[in-house]
């Protein structure tokens, strides 16, 4: 996994609109909380959150999202089911979407970068972890 990020690799950047909506995907509310947080302090407003898939998925098919960030173990619908989902609709499929995860398994980054992930988190994680690995899906924040 060395070399450029996800969003280097991938070749492009998107403008920076700290006004979109960002969803934030986590069964642990204590979670949610710190996320919500660090986007804010890196100057969004816009912040939505859910503790399950389903409940993301209801959400992301209601108004358009500019970022979701989710985490990987959740039940009933993984993060990784979650991202599937979302590549799969027309409407969300270029939606970046980043995983955040406590285990850094292989096989799991492998399986999210071929569903489509822009980028990866692992937890825990602080501020400027936060903004590089943004920094990598839209370019400067």
């Amino acid at each position: 996994m060395n070399g450029p990020g996800f969003g280097q690799r991938l070749g492009f950047h998107m403008a920076v609109d700290k006004t979109m909506n960002v969803l934030v995907v986590d069964d642990y509310k204590t979670m949610v909380r710190i996320v919500r947080g660090l986007l804010e302090q890196l100057g969004f407003r816009n912040i939505d959150d859910a503790t399950d898939g389903p409940t993301a998925l209801e959400l992301i098919r209601s108004k358009p999202y500019g970022l979701i960030l989710s985490d990987w173990n959740m039940q009933p619908m993984t993060g990784l089911e979650l991202l599937q989902a979302v590549r799969a609709d027309p409407r969300t499929e270029s939606v970046p979407f980043v995983m955040v995860t406590a285990e850094a398994k292989t096989e799991n980054v492998i399986a999210a970068r071929k569903a489509g992930v822009n980028n990866y988190i692992i937890k825990p994680f602080n501020l400027a972890v936060l903004k590089q690995k943004l920094g990598a899906v839209f370019g400067e924040l």
